[in-house]
């Protein structure tokens, strides 16, 4: 299991209202600071921080998301917070329903639910309709 994952960027402000916006629908909020590094809680784990430094290659990070809908809204989020499509939301073959941003310096950042979790989901659903009378 990975404890923690730290993405280096030029600018730590924009970055952080970056990932502030992106990934508050998939339950994640900024609640720690030191200097110029931001950590992101979910789950009650710190396992996602942004800090200041020489940003190389770009990255890619891929956060988990509960639902579809859940990824669609990091979406609209991350784009409304200043980041670049990198694939739209949808269905991925063989894999499950996720979709790509590029954040302020390049990194491009998934929301994914994987194809077994909503299939899964789907069966343990209650089922819902009108049931019929005999008769």
């Amino acid at each position: 299991m990975i404890e923690h994952i730290s993405l280096r960027c030029r600018d730590s402000r924009a970055s952080r209202k970056f990932y502030e916006r992106a990934l508050e629908p998939l339950g994640y909020e900024m609640d720690r600071r030191y200097g110029d590094a931001f950590g992101f809680i979910q789950g009650g784990r710190h396992d996602f921080w942004v800090t200041k430094g020489k940003v190389g290659t770009p990255t890619h990070v891929a956060f988990h998301a509960q639902s579809a809908a859940a990824v669609d809204a990091f979406y609209r989020a991350a784009m409304a917070a200043g980041g670049k499509d990198n694939g739209a939301p949808g269905p991925r073959d063989e894999y499950g329903y996720a979709a790509f941003v590029l954040d302020p310096d390049g990194h491009n950042v998934e929301a994914v639910i994987w194809d077994e979790e909503m299939e899964k989901r789907r069966r343990s659903a209650p089922r819902r309709g009108r049931r019929r009378k005999a008769g």
